[in-house]
């Protein structure tokens, strides 16, 4: 049988978070590019798997690349706003966040987009990767970057590649275990989860929740404890009084026999088949707790069941082993300092705590938290142009969770943000590839930071510093400079520049009221108007750098003037500007 044969400069498989970073990246830069996707939306984590509350890089000075210019669309096109949640700052509609990436592909007529469409075979050329064959077509292209959610190019081209725990013995982390227990005997990987997503139907009655098979109310007693139900449900809000159920605490994460997603094509449709009526069955049980009040929203995802994600959250994939690898040293605090070392090749940055999600286990890891802005962040990290590349295969990257990663580590680098800054690497390096005529592995590594540093439309941090926003006149030379004297990094992750201040900040609301501070990084603020709001004490918070240092340096007490937004879900005001009254 002869299919079509398509020929381009990239081709990048597998429509998730990373691959349509990179897909739109390699395009911007000029090179001819087709993304091949499985579902009709693009974007993964962010869209089809409904995790429209993303986690991490979330501090102004993160904001950067293809994350930062995601952010500012979605600010742009979200009726009111993004402060809905209590998990993340930037809470949307996942229909939302699939129209930019849709719009975004649209506007480029060198990056055409297939879906529909899961990789097959891998066609090779001795140590090459030359390319794939789908059902309907085949496709061959000069790079080929491997965006699938659980690396199914790995398998498919029999590349060296990880899946499950490594011993301590493996690298020192110190948080790996010593031996096999039966923790890792029972979830080689992290567990992943089907979103659901709910509505309050306020006086109407909303329609019941059937049970799924294998409802067990048991595995969900306690989700709430310590919480509440209205605390609960605020956890991942969304605008239009709909509620993201992806919650760790006896909830929706399913983690029942992992191995079935490396088995078989069956064996995988059996596990989503089980956890999708895991999530069904949540859902269930929430309703029966709290009345019929809450039922499944209509028309959020292109589907029959359309409150129920396209496809599962997967937390962690295959693991390519690459020419470097990313362990837990590599994210933790450096002794006495607040941020990671970083990789003289960097080309991307993350600082979400190493969170890990075994479905009824805490697993203790060590902390990479701190104190920011009046809440916890994380410790910034960076990620190395090794860890895309395998070690002797060529005509490949990787550019989603599939990176070359511990098990450990992977716990920090999964998150949204921090894939998408990967894919936009990947696919900035891709096209370079192209234009100069190289392999992954002999591409200079300065070229490729520069040309992400130097991006016209989405330039892209490589180097995580707290008080150096994208717009800053001085950005490009504080991140080239670390770059070239990495012993100069500094401990507290702060350079020394001037402070840069929103003039602009009148577009935000007033409130007069006591500030309070209750102890380091712990602020409260009791507003005088307006009055709806001055019953509570609100938690004040900011992303920005010089708020932050400001805030530091308050009296205990002092009426403030505050410039910002309140976020009644995580009983926060989030600061933009301030004065003395």
């Amino acid at each position: 049988m002869v299919i079509q044969t398509y020929t381009a400069d990239v081709l990048v498989v597998g429509g998730g978070t990373g691959g349509t970073a990179a897909a739109i990246q390699a395009a911007r830069r000029g090179a001819n590019t087709i993304l091949v996707s499985e579902f009709p939306w693009l974007g993964g984590m962010l869209t089809a798997a409904g995790v429209s509350a993303p986690d991490g890089n979330e501090l102004v000075a993160f904001q950067t690349g293809l994350w930062g210019e995601f952010l500012r669309e979605l600010n742009r096109r979200q009726p009111g706003g993004l402060d809905n949640s209590w998990v993340s700052f930037f809470s949307y509609e996942p229909h939302i966040g699939a129209e930019i990436f849709a719009d975004w592909v649209q506007e480029l007529p060198n990056l055409h987009w297939i879906s529909g469409q899961v990789p097959l075979e891998v066609y090779r050329q001795g140590d090459r990767i030359s390319g794939v064959r789908f059902a309907d077509f085949s496709v061959t292209a000069k790079v080929i970057l491997d965006g699938t959610e659980l690396g199914d190019l790995l398998a498919l081209a029999e590349i060296p590649h990880r899946w499950g725990w490594e011993w301590q013995s493996e690298w020192g982390e110190p948080s790996a275990p010593v031996a096999a227990n039966s923790l890792t005997q029972q979830y080689p990987v992290q567990a992943p989860t089907w979103v659901v997503v709910m509505q309050d139907f306020g006086e109407n009655i909303a329609p019941a929740i059937p049970s799924a098979p294998n409802y067990d109310p048991s595995l969900f007693t306690g989700a709430w404890h310590n919480y509440g139900p209205e605390e609960f449900l605020n956890y991942g809000r969304l605008p239009g009084d709909k509620f993201m159920i992806n919650w760790p605490i006896c909830g929706n994460d399913y983690g029942q026999n992992l191995q079935r997603l490396l088995d078989s094509n069956l064996g995988r449709s059996e596990f989503g088949q089980e956890c999708l009526w895991h999530s069904q069955n949540f859902a269930h049980f929430i309703q029966t707790q709290f009345g019929r009040r809450y039922g499944l929203a209509e028309s959020v995802f292109p589907n029959p069941a359309s409150a129920f994600a396209l496809h599962p959250y997967f937390r962690e994939s295959r693991r390519l082993i690459g020419l470097k690898t990313v362990r837990e040293q590599d994210i933790l605090p450096l002794a006495g300092a607040e941020v990671a070392s970083i990789f003289d090749d960097t080309v991307a940055i993350g600082n979400y705590a190493n969170d890990h999600h075994y479905p009824g286990v805490k697993f203790a890891l060590q902390p990479k938290s701190l104190r920011w802005g009046g809440r916890w962040t994380g410790t910034p990290f960076t990620i190395p142009y090794g860890c895309l590349i395998p070690i002797s295969t060529d005509g490949l990257l990787v550019c989603e969770k599939n990176i070359s990663v511990s098990h450990i580590a992977n716990g920090a680098t999964r998150l949204q943000p921090v894939v998408m800054g990967i894919g936009q690497a990947a696919g900035m390096a891709a096209a370079l590839c192209v234009e100069l005529n190289c392999q992954p592995r002999n591409l200079p590594i300065r070229t490729l930071q520069l040309s992400l540093l130097e991006s016209d439309r989405s330039p892209s941090a490589i180097v995580p510093l707290f008080n150096l926003p994208p717009h800053h006149p001085e950005w490009l030379n504080w991140q080239t400079y670390y770059l070239d004297h990495p012993e100069a990094y500094p401990a507290d992750g702060n350079c020394p520049c001037f402070a840069m201040v929103d003039d602009d900040y009148n577009r935000f609301t007033r409130f007069t009221g006591i500030f309070q501070r209750l102890d380091r990084q712990n602020y409260r603020f009791q507003m005088e108007t307006p009055t709806q709001l001055a019953t509570q004490s609100w938690q004040l918070v900011t992303l920005r750098s010089h708020i932050n240092q400001q805030l530091q340096n308050l009296p205990q007490t002092q009426k403030l003037n505050i410039w910002g937004r309140i976020n009644s879900s995580g009983n926060w005001l989030l600061v933009e500007y301030f004065n003395e009254v």
